[in-house]
Formats: structure tokens, C-alpha cells, sequence
């Protein structure tokens, strides 16, 4: 039987996990969590290492003598993957695009460098090279870290703001930096969309464009996605060229891509690229929806050595609505067996329970859970997934 090794147990890699067995592989998770939601699925073989130590990540694969290794969602443990798959001569991205996609300071410049349109940007290493770039500019700034996701450590600054809340941005944003390094850049203001893709050898294969809705300042955690994207063609066209020019810039000539762009009055400009899948259910549960594309399925057979299939089977609409409630503790929860009813709804998920506390959205985790609807078109998916989650009702106190 042929080994996978999948880096991460969550809710994220689930799909990952339940798909390679499917099609009759031993699955090797890893994760630092023990009561990992994917360790406790039947057949699989668990490794409770985090899926960023790259040493004993390295001789655990030895040690099973895996034949392919893989993440889906997350950034982290890309570099792992990538030093494992050289380690070993399995497929996978090279440890330098690894870095030039997860870490953010790296990837601005890497792409900067080749021509593809970027904010203005600062990396700063300490407290007085941060407040001499935020000198710089004239209204505000995004400040946040080089190498988290899901929004963590992520502030919008106003240049007018005190040197207490400058400096609480700041140490907000370290707190989520492991490197210690921080970016500061130009705020960018207009709709943000997603770019899911898949490249084959070095041909970047454009599956998805997604329209995404977020909270805004000073956080943008993102609250909703909505699939196919309803910009014009045309720029629609511009988003896929410069998506398309990010990958290359940064080397990934196999595998998926997840890029993040705004659309600005300067033209569209990149917010960041991974060399992963979308998390937050984008890439495992409205790309298939959407297109009929199974990324997951692709992601596995590259990793396995197989021929991966992106061809776009059809064009429907798919949509995602995160919950959110007031801040206080959770009481009660109404409304989710009402919700998952609902028509077209495909899966209503909890990520909290009675007893936890609800916070301000500062990062995805902070989320209370999602509606996931699909439908003949993307405002067809929209209304089905905003009326199951009117049912639900979020008690707090």
C-alpha cells in the first residue's frame, strides 16, 4: 500500500484525510494536537509532531518510508513539506519557493522584483524601523506579520494614531511573527478576490475566481466568499494574468495556488500567494460546487506521483457565510438543524460550543462557525446560504 503523509489533523486537512483513504492509500497524519479531528478517523496512522518541526517531521517519514507528503490549507508547514520532498526525491515545490510563498517580506520582494504589481512595502525588524515606515505614509498603513494567515496580527493604522496605539499595533503583529519580522505597507482599498489555480508543468491553470467579503478595519477577517466572482470578464481576464504572473515569479511549477488581490484604482495589485489551497472551505468545498473540480483529489495524486485532473467540469454557483455573535460567553445555539434543512444548504459546521467565549473577529479562529450553500448560479447560492443562517441564533451573556 503506498504511504501519504498529510501535515495537519484539523478540520482543514479532514477532507485531505478522508480522500487518500478513499482512494486506497495509508494515510500518515501528523499534527501537535492530539484530539486532532482527523487522528480519530478509522485506518489512519497518527504522528503527534508539529507539522512545522521539519527535523522529526523529516525522520517520521523516513521511518514509514512514505511515498508522497502534502498539506491542504495552511502555510506553516509548507516549508516542512517542501524540505521532506527534496530529502526524499518525492514530488513537491522547492524549499526557495516555499519560502518565497510564505514568507510575506520574501514574496514582495520576489515579486517586485519581477514586475508583478505589489503595495508599497517596508520590512522592519524592531520598533524603530517600524515607526520610520509608518512615517512614510501619509493616511495610514496595513501592518502585520511575514509569516501567519488567517488575518492573525493584522491592523489597519491610521498615520494620525497616538504613539500608544502604534505601538499596540506593533506588538499585536509580532506576537503573530515568527520570524520577529513585520511588514508595513500601503493600505489598499477596493474589492478583494481569490485566485484558486493549479499548475502543471509550469502551466498555471486558472479553476476559480471567488469574490470575498470581509469585516473591514482594522482586522479584514473574512466572513464570506461567493463563487463564480461577478466582475466583468475583462477584469476578470487582468485578475487571472496577474495571478498568473505571481506563481511563475515564485517558482511553482506543480500544484495549487491560492492568491489573494485587491482591486485598487491603480489597477489590481497582489495581497498574497501560497502555494496551497484556500482554506476556510473555499478550495475543498465551493471550488468542487462551482466548477466541478476536485483540488483535493489533484492535490493528492501530484503528491502520489499521478496525473492530477483540473479540467473545469461545469459553471454553478457555491457560497460560504461565517458566523459571528456579540462578545460574551455562548449559552445557546439555535437554529442548526433548521439551517442544514434549508434548500440547498451543504453543511452547516460548529466550531464552538455552549460554554465558549465569542470575541471581536480579530482572526479566523475567532469565527463561530459557517453556512456552506450551493445553487445554478452564484446569487442563487448567496440567498440559500444567508437564509440558513438567519435560522441560526447565537445566545450569549
Amino acid at each position: 500500500m503506498k504511504k501519504l503523509m498529510i501535515l495537519g489533523a484539523s478540520i482543514l486537512q479532514l477532507t485531505a484525510i478522508e480522500k487518500a483513504l478513499e482512494m486506497g492509500l495509508q494515510v500518515i497524519a501528523v499534527d501537535m494536537d492530539p484530539e486532532a479531528v482527523g487522528f480519530k478517523v478509522p485506518g489512519v496512522i497518527c504522528e503527534n509532531i508539529s507539522s512545522t518541526d521539519t527535523e522529526n517531521v523529516l525522520l517520521a517519514a523516513r521511518r514509514h518510508e512514505i511515498n508522497g507528503i502534502m498539506t491542504l490549507a495552511s502555510d506553516k508547514p509548507m516549508r516542512t513539506v517542501a524540505v521532506v520532498a527534496k530529502a526524499l526525491g518525492l514530488p513537491g515545490i522547492s524549499p526557495q519557493t516555499a519560502l518565497n510563498t510564505t514568507d510575506k517580506g520574501q514574496m514582495r520582494t520576489v515579486l517586485k522584483e519581477h514586475g508583478v504589481a505589489v503595495p508599497e512595502f517596508y520590512l522592519v525588524r524592531s520598533l524603530a524601523e517600524y515607526l520610520d515606515a509608518v512615517s512614510k505614509f501619509e493616511d495610514s498603513c496595513i501592518v502585520k506579520p511575514v509569516d501567519n494567515s488567517g488575518s492573525r496580527g493584522v491592523t489597519l493604522l491610521l498615520n494620525s494614531s497616538s504613539l500608544d496605539k502604534k505601538k499596540e499595533a506593533y506588538n499585536y503583529s509580532k506576537k503573530y511573527s515568527d520570524s520577529g519580522n513585520i511588514l508595513v505597507e500601503e493600505y489598499m482599498q477596493g474589492p478583494e478576490v481569490s485566485v484558486e489555480a493549479f499548475s502543471i508543468d509550469g502551466v498555471c491553470y486558472v479553476i476559480q475566481i471567488t469574490d470575498k467579503i470581509t469585516t473591514g478595519p482594522p482586522y479584514f477577517v473574512e466572513i464570506g466568499h461567493n463563487q463564480p466572482s461577478s466582475l466583468p470578464v475583462v477584469t476578470k481576464n487582468e485578475i487571472k494574468d496577474l495571478a498568473g504572473a505571481a506563481v511563475k515569479a515564485t517558482g511553482i511549477l506543480e500544484g495549487p495556488s491560492h492568491t489573494e488581490i485587491k482591486l485598487t484604482d491603480s489597477g489590481p495589485k497582489i495581497v498574497e500567494l501560497g502555494a496551497r489551497l484556500g482554506g476556510g472551505f473555499l478550495a475543498t468545498h465551493l471550488v468542487p460546487l462551482s466548477t466541478g473540480v476536485d483540488l483535493v483529489d489533484s492535490c493528492i495524486r501530484l503528491a502520489m506521483g499521478m496525473n492530477p485532473d483540473v479540467a473545469i467540469k461545469h459553471d454553478r454557483g457555491s457560497a460560504i457565510r461565517f458566523l459571528q455573535a456579540e462578545p460574551g460567553t455562548i449559552v445557546g445555539l439555535e437554529g442548526i438543524e433548521e439551517a442544514r434543512k434549508s434548500e440547498n444548504v451543504v453543511q452547516v459546521h460548529i466550531s464552538h460550543s455552549v460554554g465558549d467565549k465569542s470575541v471581536v473577529l480579530k482572526n479566523g479562529n475567532d469565527r463561530i462557525g459557517s453556512v456552506i450553500a450551493r445553487g445554478e448560479t452564484a446569487t442563487e447560492a448567496i440567498a440559500s446560504c444567508e437564509r440558513a443562517q438567519e435560522k441560526i441564533k447565537i445566545i450569549v451573556k
